[in-house]
């Protein structure tokens, strides 16, 4: 009775992961913006890797940090060098789930609020993030969006003495991703 049982846990197991539905995007984009007294900061990266399982809700980016593109090269040198230290630490990572997911029907053309939860990291920190986003559910897959904010010391990004004050200490950060189902193998 007992490898019935596992025999048929593990066969329900299988299925549900096979018939999961996966939908993933390499070209997601995230911005982010910082108005302070001294300059504006906008920097824009097209190369996001994201991927959503509608059956469990769960949620991923992964961003390299030095995809980020800045009008000014020496706004870029110093993103990657003083601030989020790149090469010490290439990628942001979220790892997360929709909570709402009963609010969410995958399966109907339309637009939904979601709920986010999960962690985020940047610069080798990582907090608990919730943050609320659309999804609209097209033909060709589902298109979600977000805007929220962090705070830079919440991930131990230092302001230079020479600007603190004069650099934003809360960033604007957007997310827009167009994810298609994964190909079935």
């Amino acid at each position: 009775m007992k490898k019935i049982v596992i025999t048929l846990t593990l066969i329900i197991a299988v299925f549900l992961t096979v018939n999961a539905q996966m939908f993933i995007t390499k070209n997601g984009k995230i911005s982010f913006y910082s108005d302070g007294s001294l300059e504006k900061i906008e920097a824009y990266n097209s190369q996001v890797n994201s991927a959503i399982n509608t059956t469990t809700g769960q949620f991923v980016f992964k961003v390299l940090m030095k995809s980020f593109t800045f009008e000014k090269a020496l706004m870029q040198e110093h993103f990657n060098e003083n601030y989020v230290e790149s090469d010490k630490f290439p990628n942001a990572t979220f790892k997360g789930y929709v909570t709402n997911l009963n609010d969410v029907d995958f399966n109907v053309l339309g637009t939904y609020d979601a709920i986010i939860e999960g962690d985020l990291t940047i610069h080798g920190i990582k907090n608990k993030v919730k943050e609320s986003g659309i999804f609209e559910i097209k033909e060709s897959g589902i298109i979600g969006n977000a805007t929220f904010f962090i705070k830079l010391a919440d991930y131990d990004i230092s302001i230079p003495g020479a600007v603190n004050g004069k650099i934003a200490e809360d960033i604007e950060i957007s997310v827009n991703v167009d994810l298609k189902p994964r190909p079935k193998n």
